[in-house]
C-alpha cells in the first residue's frame, strides 16, 4: 500500500472513532435542556357556567360506560389557562388547547392530546403533548412530541399530577415538563 492509501485509511478510521465517541456522549446525557413547572386549570361546562367554562363535552357517555366513573366514549374539548403558580386567577403564561376522551370501561382513564400555546414575555411558541391519563395513578407521564419557536422540535416528558379536584366542574393539574431535545 502506498502512503496516500494509508493516509486515507487512517483518516477514515479516525473520523469513525470521533463520530462514535461524540454520538455516545450525546446519547448518555440525561439532564434536561429546559425544565418548567406549570399549572393547568380546567373548568368543565355543567350547563350553568357558560361564562367561566374552559371545556365542554362534545359527546355523551356511550352504552359501554358500565360504571358511572368510567364515562367511556365521552370526549372533552378544552381551551384551558395555564399558569406558573397554582392560582386560577394568575396571569396565564399559556393556553392548553386540545381534547381528551375516556377510553376505559372499568376505570376513569382518558387519552390526552393538546398544545400548550405560549404568548408571554418569557416564552413564545407551542409545545405538543399527548398520552394516557390514568386518573387513579398519582402521576402520569405524557410525551412531548414537538413544538415551535422557542420550543422548535422539542422532545421530552410532561409528568402530570392532579393537584386539586372540585366535584365534577374543576380540576387542576401540575405539569412538570422536562425537555431533553432543544434546538434553540
Amino acid at each position: 500500500m502506498n502512503n496516500l492509501t494509508i493516509s486515507k485509511l487512517f483518516l477514515i478510521v479516525l473520523l469513525t472513532i470521533i463520530s462514535c465517541f461524540s454520538s455516545a456522549k450525546s446519547l448518555k446525557e440525561n439532564k434536561p435542556c429546559n425544565q418548567m413547572v406549570l399549572y393547568y386549570h380546567e373548568i368543565i361546562f355543567n350547563g350553568t357556567n357558560q361564562a367561566n367554562a374552559t371545556s365542554a363535552a362534545t359527546t355523551n357517555d356511550t352504552a359501554l360506560a358500565l360504571l358511572p366513573a368510567s364515562q367511556f366514549g365521552k370526549m372533552i374539548v378544552f381551551n384551558d389557562p395555564v399558569t406558573k403558580d397554582n392560582h386560577l386567577l394568575s396571569e396565564p403564561v399559556a393556553r392548553a388547547q386540545g381534547f381528551y376522551f375516556y377510553n376505559n370501561k372499568d376505570l376513569p382513564n382518558a387519552w390526552f392530546a393538546f398544545t400548550l400555546v405560549f404568548n408571554s414575555t418569557e416564552y413564545k411558541g407551542t409545545l405538543n403533548i399527548m398520552g394516557a391519563n390514568i386518573i387513579v395513578e398519582k402521576t402520569r407521564d405524557f410525551s412531548v412530541v414537538g413544538g415551535t419557536e422557542d420550543f422548535f422540535m422539542a422532545r421530552g416528558i410532561c409528568t402530570a399530577s392532579t393537584d386539586v379536584r372540585q366535584d365534577d366542574y374543576y380540576f387542576r393539574l401540575k405539569l412538570d415538563i422536562k425537555l431533553y431535545e432543544c434546538y434553540n
